[in-house]
C-alpha cells in the first residue's frame, strides 16, 4: 500500500518562512533565549581559554621552572573545567525547560485546532496521520528547540573564539591549520546533499511500513480467518527490507563523513607539526604556541560535526513543521457566526424548510426534505440503506452545513446559533458505541463537574444499567479499556443511554440503537427507551419497524425524498413503501420462526 503523499512531505533543509512560524513560539520565551545565548557565549569561551592557558604554563612557566606560576596556572585549568560544567548545566536546563515549554504549547494549539474541525475533514483524513502530528512532529521539534536552534549559537562561538585565540597568537600558523577547509566545506556539502536523499527514502519508506502496520493489524480478524498470514509476513518483509536499506545507506554516509573529518584534522595536527615545529626550531616560535595549536585543532573539528549533526535535526524539524503547519492552517470549520445568538434553553421544536445537503458537491443525499417535530413530540424515521437517514441526525447536530434551506428549533435557525448551545440540548445514542478509557462513572459523565454522582447513578437505574454495574468488583469505579472491549455490547450501549440520560436533552436521537444487541437486552432497553422518551422531543431511526410502532409520526425515506409521513397504522393502510418494507420484514419473521 502506496503511503499518503502528505507524509513524504520533505522540503527545504532550512525554510525560512517556516523557521519565522516557529520562532513565533519561541517569543513568549525570549527571556530563556537571551540566557542561553549569553551561557553560550561564555561556556564557548571557556572551552579555547586552557589551550592559552597552556600555553602560558609551557612558555611563561615550564621553560622559566616556575613551580609556583605552573601551581597558579593548574589551578586557573581546573577552575574553567569546573565553571564550564556548571555553566553547561544551567544551560541544558534552561534550553531543555525551553523546549518541552513551546512544545507543550504547540501540541496544545494543535489538539485545539483538532477539537474544532469538522467531521468532513475527519472523513478523508487517516486516524494515524493526525496521531503522528500530535506525537512524532511535535517531538521532533522539540529535538530542534532544546538542542538545535539554541545550541548552533554554542558550535559557532567556539569557532570564532578559537579563531580569535590562534589569530592573536599566530596569523600564518592559523593560515596553514585552516588550509584544510575547502576540502572540509567541500566534503560537507556533499554529505549534506546524500544525508538529505537518504533522509527522503526513510520517511518514504517509514511512512509505507506505518500504513501497512495500520491497516493489517486492524483488519487483523480478516487476516487470520482467512489464513493470509504468510502472504502478508511476506510482503511485510519487503517493506520491511526497503526500510532497513535505506537506514543503511543512511549510515553509510555517516560512517564516512566522520572519518573524514578525522583524517582532516590529524591532516591539519600534521602541517602545524611542520611547520610549527620548522618555526620552533629557527626559535621565530614558542612551543607553547605549538602546543596550543594541536589543542585548537582538535577543537575546531568537534563543533563542525556537531554543525552536521544539527543540519540533521533542522531538515528532519523543517519536515515536520511543514506538516503540522498544513494541519495548523487546515480550516474545515463549522463556523459560528459572529454575532450568535445565545439560547439558554428550548422546548424541542424542530423544523426543517427544504432542505438539501451534499456530502461532496452536488451529490446531494438529501433533497427538499420539509417536516415539523412539535416539542415532546416522538418521530421515527425509516428507509433502506443510504436513504438519508444519518445525515438528518449530522445536520441537525451542525457536524455538517447545508447547502440550501434552513433548519429550525424552536424557531431560530441553528446557523444563527452558537452550535455548542445547539449541541448541549441534544444527546444521541449511536450503534456503534464509544467509550472512553477510565471507568464507568467517567463515560457516563464525561468527566463534567455538573453531573453529580447520584445523577450518574439514577441515570443508570432509570436505563437499566444498574444491576449489571452493582456486580461489577468496583461498581462505577470499574476500569474501562480502550473502546470498552472487557463489556458486552448490551452493556456497552445501556452505558451510552446512561450518558445520554444523564446529560438531561431536551432532544434525544437514537440511531438504530437496538441494531446490535440481544432479544433480553432489547427489552432493558425498550423500557429504557419508553422513559427517556417521555417530554422529550425524540429522533428514532431504526430498522426493526417493531421497534417504533408507537412513535406519535414516522417518516419514510428513500433516495434522500421523504416520500411518506404518518402513524404505523396510517401507513400500513396507505399500502406504500411503509407497508412493503413492513411485509419484509414479517415474512423474515415467520420464516426465521419456521426454522
Amino acid at each position: 500500500m502506496a503511503p499518503a503523499k502528505d507524509d513524504e512531505i520533505l522540503g527545504k533543509a532550512y525554510d525560512s518562512k517556516l523557521m519565522k512560524r516557529l520562532l513565533g513560539y519561541v517569543k513568549p520565551y525570549k527571556h530563556y533565549v537571551i540566557i542561553a545565548i549569553f551561557l553560550n557565549i561564555i561556556v564557548a569561551a571557556l572551552g579555547p581559554v586552557r589551550p592559552y592557558l597552556t600555553k602560558l604554563a609551557v612558555d611563561d612557566y615550564i621553560a622559566n621552572k616556575d613551580y609556583n606560576g605552573l601551581l597558579m596556572i593548574s589551578l586557573f585549568l581546573i577552575g574553567s573545567l569546573i565553571l564550564q560544567a556548571v555553566i553547561q548545566f544551567f544551560l541544558t536546563y534552561f534550553t531543555q525547560l525551553m523546549g518541552q515549554k513551546i512544545i507543550y504549547d504547540l501540541r496544545i494549539k494543535l489538539f485545539k485546532h483538532i477539537q474544532r474541525l469538522a467531521l468532513k475533514y475527519f472523513d478523508k483524513t487517516p486516524l494515524g496521520r493526525i496521531v503522528t502530528r500530535t506525537t512524532n512532529d511535535i517531538e521532533s521539534l522539540n529535538e530542534l528547540f532544546a538542542s538545535g536552534i539554541v545550541m548552533v549559537f554554542s558550535d559557532i562561538f567556539i569557532i570564532l573564539w578559537i579563531l580569535i585565540f590562534m589569530f592573536s597568537m599566530s596569523w600564518d600558523l592559523s593560515l596553514v591549520t585552516l588550509s584544510v577547509l575547502p576540502v572540509l566545506i567541500y566534503a560537507t556539502f556533499l554529505f549534506r546533499r546524500k544525508v538529505r536523499e537518504s533522509y527522503r527514502d526513510v520517511r518514504f519508506h517509514l511512512a509505507r511500513l506505518n500504513s501497512f502496520m495500520q491497516e493489517r493489524i486492524g483488519g487483523m480478524s480478516i487476516m487470520q480467518l482467512f489464513s493470509k498470514e504468510k502472504e502478508e509476513l511476506k510482503e511485510f518483509g519487503g517493506i520491511n527490507k526497503d526500510h532497513k536499506k535505506a537506514n543503511v545507506d543512511s549510515i553509510l554516509y555517516y560512517a564516512i563523513f566522520f572519518p573524514t573529518v578525522e583524517i582532516l584534522s590529524a591532516i591539519a595536527v600534521a602541517l602545524i607539526i611542520w611547520y610549527g615545529g620548522g618555526e620552533v626550531i629557527q626559535s621565530t616560535m614558542t612551543v607553547g604556541i605549538l602546543f596550543a595549536f594541536i589543542q585548537y585543532t582538535e577543537m575546531f573539528f568537534r563543533p563542525i560535526r556537531d554543525l552536521s549533526e544539527k543540519y540533521n535535526i533542522m531538515q528532519t524539524a523543517m519536515a515536520s513543521s511543514e506538516r503540522i503547519f498544513k494541519l495548523l492552517d487546515n480550516e474545515t470549520f463549522i463556523k459560528n457566526k459572529e454575532n450568535a445568538k445565545k439560547v439558554e434553553h428550548v422546548r424541542g421544536e424542530i423544523e426543517f424548510k427544504n432542505v438539501w445537503f451534499a456530502y461532496n458537491a452536488d451529490d446531494y443525499v438529501l433533497k427538499d426534505v420539509s417536516f415539523k417535530i412539535k416539542p415532546g413530540e416522538s418521530v421515527a424515521i425509516v428507509g433502506a440503506t443510504g436513504a438519508g437517514k444519518t445525515s438528518i441526525i449530522n445536520i441537525l447536530t451542525r457536524f455538517y452545513d447545508i447547502q440550501k434551506g434552513e433548519i429550525l428549533v424552536d424557531g431560530i435557525d441553528i446557523r444563527d446559533m452558537d452550535k455548542r448551545d445547539l449541541r448541549k440540548f441534544i444527546s444521541i445514542v449511536l450503534q456503534d458505541v464509544f467509550l472512553f478509557s477510565g471507568t464507568i462513572k467517567s463515560n457516563i459523565n464525561l468527566d463534567s463537574p455538573d453531573i453529580s454522582d447520584e445523577r450518574v447513578v439514577e441515570a443508570a437505574k432509570t436505563v437499566g444499567a444498574f444491576n449489571f454495574i452493582d456486580r461489577l468488583p468496583a461498581k462505577f469505579d470499574e476500569i474501562v479499556k480502550e473502546k470498552g472491549s472487557t463489556l458486552s455490547v448490551g452493556q456497552k450501549q445501556l452505558i451510552s443511554f446512561a450518558r445520554a440520560l444523564a446529560y438531561n436533552p431536551q432532544i434525544l436521537i437514537l440511531d438504530e440503537a437496538t441494531s446490535s444487541v440481544d432479544t433480553e437486552t432489547e427489552i432493558l432497553i425498550q423500557k429504557a427507551i419508553e422513559r427517556l422518551l417521555t417530554g422529550r422531543t425524540s429522533i428514532v431511526i431504526a430498522h426493526r419497524l417493531s421497534t417504533i410502532q408507537n412513535a406519535d409520526k414516522i417518516m419514510v425515506m428513500h433516495k434522500g425524498e421523504i416520500r411518506e409521513i404518518g402513524t404505523h397504522q396510517e401507513l400500513l393502510a396507505n399500502k406504500g413503501i411503509y407497508y412493503k418494507l413492513y411485509q419484509l420484514q414479517y415474512k423474515d419473521q415467520e420464516i426465521t420462526k419456521t426454522a
